[in-house]
């Protein structure tokens, strides 16, 4: 039987610092995203788009940004995400900023509590977004989201999927983290999430780092994975809002994402923060497609499948 893949477009930019993102699922559709999934053996629906309110691009108030538009739209992702999963089929969420992994992780973590399953996320990010309304400098909650789902944040988004803290910060491995605030290193520290920066890839190489992120799953495990476009380096993938030097090559990104298929585990995928408005002829949505293909198999050479799959 084919996997079965739903794809959720969630055409918003309300939770970031720069109009764009919104029109990130209309890019992937543009790069061919369900034809390249379908050549993988692939069952694709494509949802269409989520509806929500407008981006009314204000100032911070009480240390957010747009709060109020922020929860109606992570509610309609959680919703949409939950639906797919009952129905067994693996949810694709196109964004749109990060803020939206909100309401889709929550999503994962309801379903995991519910079927018994280990959730383990993959943040695959140049920020660790991990900050607060006291702690963010700008308000914009796409900085917010992995906080929010630990528990950290306001009721409102806390608190989507029914259960405060949605995941504990032991189900989450970050990797190519290369910007985090000056506040927000020191959370990260004293809640202790583990966080495998730039530097340590530099040190250990990108292979021993996706083998301690992927440590300990097995086949109880749900493996999500929540893929901001900026962890790849900008002179691969210009096209978004928030470049940051000194990110994953080509190559690197590629071993992340086949190492992530071999596991065999992949049951659930964000694509986050594409914003067409400042690519460079839809560059980075087909790099970012090309990588997806990988979490679904594609590869030089046939590999053996994992032990028990």
């Amino acid at each position: 039987m084919k996997r079965q893949v739903s794809l959720i477009g969630a055409p918003t930019d309300v939770g970031a610092g720069t109009r764009g993102s919104g029109m990130g699922p209309e890019a992937l559709r543009v790069a061919n995203i369900v034809p390249l999934l379908e050549s993988h053996g692939l069952e694709v629906e494509d949802r269409g788009n989520l509806a929500g309110p407008a981006n009314p691009w204000q100032g911070p108030h009480d240390g957010y940004r747009h709060l109020a538009e922020v929860v109606a739209w992570n509610e309609a992702t959680h919703a949409a995400v939950y639906e797919e999963l009952l129905r067994g089929r693996f949810p694709i969420l196109l964004g749109g900023d990060h803020c939206l992994a909100i309401g889709s992780i929550s999503a994962v973590a309801r379903h995991c509590r519910e079927t018994g399953k280990t959730l383990r996320v993959l943040w695959l990010d140049a920020h660790a977004d991990f900050n607060t309304s006291v702690l963010t400098p700008s308000g914009n909650i796409h900085g917010m989201p992995v906080a929010c789902l630990c528990g950290y944040g306001p009721s409102e988004l806390t608190g989507i999927g029914g259960h405060v803290p949605a995941l504990s910060p032991k189900a989450i491995r970050q990797i190519g983290i290369r910007s985090v605030d000056a506040g927000e290193k020191r959370f990260v520290h004293e809640v202790g999430l583990e966080v495998f920066d730039m530097r340590y890839v530099d040190e250990m190489g990108m292979r021993a780092t996706v083998d301690l992120a992927l440590a300990g799953i097995d086949a109880n495990t749900h493996l999500h994975v929540s893929f901001d476009v900026d962890f790849l380096d900008p002179e691969i993938a210009p096209g978004v809002g928030t470049t940051v030097p000194g990110g994953p090559t080509y190559r690197e990104a590629q071993l992340c994402m086949e190492m992530i298929a071999d596991t065999g585990l992949l049951a659930s995928l964000d694509v986050m923060e594409l914003n067409p408005a400042l690519d460079v002829r839809n560059r980075t949505a087909e790099v970012a497609l090309d990588l997806i293909e990988s979490l679904f198999g594609k590869s030089t050479l046939m590999r053996k499948a994992p032990p028990g799959r």
